[in-house]
């Protein structure tokens, strides 16, 4: 049940402008869950929300941007354990090679982790291409998985 209240929480901070506890509480109403008020500060302080000012001024909750970076680091080391056999850059490119037959689940997985300035992945068998927004953004990765494999 907490788990699940939780996830609706992530969910709705991410579709709506939340900007206090009322309105988070009213928004998990709308979703046929009902919570106290001293429930959704432990929520908050277990999912590690922060307030961020909103591009129209507002403050708003967000998942804590430092929680995120720990989560994808988590995940990336989980790919490099498990596929990846090596890693480079050039220009705007970050190369990856994998295990046989892993590149397009590294691919998967990474995209679905929201890497800032990646603009799209293509796989082959054992080598996979990331495409990143500039030459500075594809060594900034490469910097970020050695660090992750060392």
């Amino acid at each position: 049940m907490k788990s699940g209240r939780q996830n609706v929480i992530l969910r709705i901070i991410e579709e709506q402008n939340i900007e206090n506890q009322k309105q988070l509480q009213d928004a998990l109403e709308e979703r046929g869950i009902k919570s106290t008020q001293a429930t959704l500060s432990r929520d908050i302080k277990d999912l590690h929300l922060v307030k961020e000012l909103s591009p129209n001024g507002i403050y708003r909750y967000v998942r804590n941007r430092a929680d995120i970076n720990s989560d994808i680091d988590e995940r990336l080391r989980t790919i490099l354990n498990k596929s990846v056999t090596g890693f480079d850059f050039a220009q705007n490119l970050f190369v990856i090679k994998t295990m046989p037959g892993l590149a397009s689940a590294a691919c998967s997985a990474l995209e679905s982790m929201d890497i800032e300035n990646m603009v799209g992945t293509v796989a082959g068998d054992d080598t996979a291409f990331i495409a990143m927004r500039t030459a500075s953004d594809a060594e900034k990765l490469y910097y970020r998985f050695r660090e992750i494999t060392l």
